[in-house]
């Protein structure tokens, strides 16, 4: 479904992406891992051809429904935006208008994207595509402004506008690092859940490793511009053969004596979770994270 060979920067500087090379399937959640300033931010601008609107310029390929957008005229790449191609950022709240009922907003993304001759987009189509996200799709909720809802609650709106025209692909970038951890959790559900029910592929980006392994069927390592390993999610976690995701896998946070590492296991097309056992039960990666935080909080 996408395939890319991309380098990308900036004018006068030393170019962000170099040669990055990326394959994502349909249905498939991709993890791309880095630290910050490695370039993954800039992947998902160039993806969109948005870049070019920061001052920076991409080349290659991207190769996306037999077409290549690196090349594709304006014109055809808004009809791509959006449509065929959904984006999370990771500041909901400062993301979404402010003056605008959440109902207003979302009707906004229907019609920006929108296919001529289409019909009308109803309160009821709102509460269906709310529902897909778990939230209330109540006249109440859908007049509510931003400020009305809680960080959860606004990155859930967020994916809502993102998949309101059913894309292939959806890029979510870093859209976890404002939440708490049990928000987290729920929220990396929400992504496999809807990539199985919409057969649809994500880019998952983040720079926290054990998220990224929690939901993805394979993980790019990005490191200074280069994707440097691209791999399965359990063969990077059990095998890491680059310097750079030895260094990243060593980082992770040390587990007390009573909790043991078992392998990660796939659960089905497109979703991987790792698996601890705790006390003789078996807990997924993203439950004793939210644990172990919720213990250090109370200390």
């Amino acid at each position: 479904m996408l395939s890319t060979r991309l380098t990308a920067g900036y004018a006068g500087r030393t170019p962000v992406l170099r040669e990055t090379r990326l394959q994502i399937a349909p249905g498939e959640i991709v993890g791309l891992v880095g630290e910050s300033g490695s370039g993954k931010s800039t992947m998902a601008l160039a993806l969109l051809r948005l870049l070019e609107h920061r001052g920076g310029k991409a080349e290659g390929e991207v190769l996306f429904g037999g077409r290549n957008l690196v090349t594709l005229p304006e014109r055809e790449m808004r009809r791509v935006r959006g449509r065929e191609i959904g984006l999370v950022l990771q500041s909901p709240l400062a993301s979404l208008n402010p003056a605008m009922r959440i109902g207003d907003q979302i009707r906004e993304a229907w019609r920006a994207h929108r296919e001529r001759g289409a019909p009308q987009f109803q309160n009821s189509d709102a509460a269906e595509l709310l529902g897909r996200v778990s939230l209330p799709g109540d006249d109440s909720f859908l007049r509510r402004y931003p400020r009305q809802l809680s960080v959860g609650q606004a990155q859930r709106v967020l994916i809502a506008m993102a998949i309101v025209h059913r894309p292939r692909l959806l890029i979510a970038d870093e859209p976890t690092s404002a939440l708490d951890a049990i928000t987290q959790a729920e929220i990396l559900q929400l992504f496999a859940r809807l990539g199985r029910e919409l057969e649809m592929g994500i880019l998952y980006i983040s720079h926290d490793l054990l998220s990224v392994g929690s939901i993805c069927r394979r993980v790019a390592i990005l490191s200074k511009g280069e994707v440097v390993e691209f791999n399965e999610t359990a063969e990077i976690f059990r095998r890491p053969a680059h310097p750079y995701t030895r260094s990243l896998i060593a980082a992770i946070p040390q587990l007390p004596n009573r909790l043991a590492l078992s392998p990660v296991e796939r659960y089905g097309f497109g979703e991987a979770r790792g698996r601890m056992e705790v006390a003789g039960e078996s807990r997924s990666i993203w439950e004793l994270e939210a644990a172990l935080k919720q213990d250090a909080n109370k200390a």
